[in-house]
């Protein structure tokens, strides 16, 4: 009888490999006419990395500007050939789109009827460029011209420098920043959320593609010399650019990471990317600053249609900066999953430090 109940056993157990054995190997090869998982991005085109938002985006500062984009027919973009998206170099992708435009705010990003120096929805342009390319990856900075009105509170604060009987800029904006900050949230997640919405539309699945939200760096700091805290540099009381540089760029940097987690998107944060490479902090070589200082197009002041744009470049990134956020976000897309941080590495370039999950 043992033996009997061990020859059924044995026998059980040999039937059971046979079928195990017959369904992996049947199971590992495909069928005629079995569909198979698409390599990449569906469509036609060339492999492409798609830039969208404002003048961080487009390239303010930079230089060299499309002259379609510079002041054409009303067009102020200032799209240059220095954008960190035309720096990018991550193998497989072989073309480079733009499609930002300095002051942009949100919903001209998103779909809609918003537009911004005459351009119509970004989200817009990109369901177009889907026709005949294959994005790989999209990479949006936008926020800063919704509810913070970043280029206004440069104002004010220059104002307050100018003004020294009067208060700091920043007595103000550390009553209100954070709720300008908080109903930014909201418009820059719909935006994020239009351009899946054109991706989805355009027959992509979230595996296809990278979906990047990146923040700003601050463009000044509070340690610049005292012989540049002026015309010729960077008008600011210390007070103010300390607050902005430590406190208000990282609250910024928060806001844009909350919607960055409600949307799905990676989230890259430059708010620590400039550090000792603001504008005006190399003092007399300002080969080593990745940010404009106070800058004026005098040419500009004598044509009517361009005198109230002379100003516009003042404190972006310049050409220099847009290849150090180039060669950070190059890494961050060849990582592929993930947040992370632009950190200046030992070598002095900025390098994609990835986020640390707490357990």
């Amino acid at each position: 009888m043992r033996r009997l109940r061990w020859y059924w056993g044995a026998l059980v157990l040999a039937c059971v490999a046979l079928l195990a054995g017959f369904f992996v190997f049947f199971g590992s090869e495909s069928r005629p006419g079995q569909p198979q998982p698409r390599q990449g991005p569906p469509g036609t085109g060339p492999l492409t990395v798609v830039a969208m938002g404002d003048s961080t985006v487009s390239g303010e500062g930079a230089g060299q500007y499309i002259p379609a984009t510079n002041g054409q027919g009303g067009n102020w973009c200032h799209r240059s050939p220095n954008a960190f998206v035309e720096k990018i170099a991550v193998p497989g992708i072989s073309a480079r789109v733009n499609l930002g435009c300095s002051g942009a705010p949100a919903e001209q990003v998103g779909l809609g009827d918003v537009k911004q120096w005459t351009e119509p929805s970004q989200a817009r342009q990109l369901a177009a460029l889907v026709k005949d390319h294959r994005v790989a990856a999209v990479v949006i900075a936008v926020g800063a011209n919704d509810e913070p009105k970043f280029s206004n509170q440069v104002n004010d604060c220059f104002k307050a420098w100018f003004n020294a009987g009067g208060p700091p800029c920043s007595t103000v904006l550390k009553q209100t920043w954070q709720s300008k900050v908080d109903a930014m949230v909201p418009k820059v997640a719909a935006a994020v959320s239009d351009v899946k919405k054109v991706l989805a539309d355009a027959g992509y699945v979230p595996a296809d593609y990278q979906l990047i939200l990146q923040s700003y760096a601050a463009p000044i700091g509070p340690d610049l010399p005292e012989d540049l805290r002026n015309l010729n540099g960077c008008p600011f009381r210390t007070e103010d650019l300390r607050w902005i540089s430590q406190t208000g760029i990282g609250v910024l940097s928060a806001g844009l990471k909350a919607a960055a987690q409600q949307t799905g998107a990676r989230f890259l944060d430059l708010a620590k990317a400039g550090v000792k490479h603001e504008a005006c902090s190399g003092g007399a070589n300002p080969a080593t600053e990745w940010f404009t200082r106070l800058t004026l197009q005098l040419s500009d002041l004598g044509q009517a249609e361009r005198a109230g744009h002379a100003l516009q470049e003042s404190f972006h990134p310049n050409a220099a900066g847009h290849l150090a956020i180039a060669n950070c976000l190059s890494e961050f897309i060849a990582a592929r999953d993930g947040n992370a941080s632009c950190l200046a590495g030992a070598d002095g370039k900025l390098h994609a430090a990835p986020e640390v999950v707490a357990r």
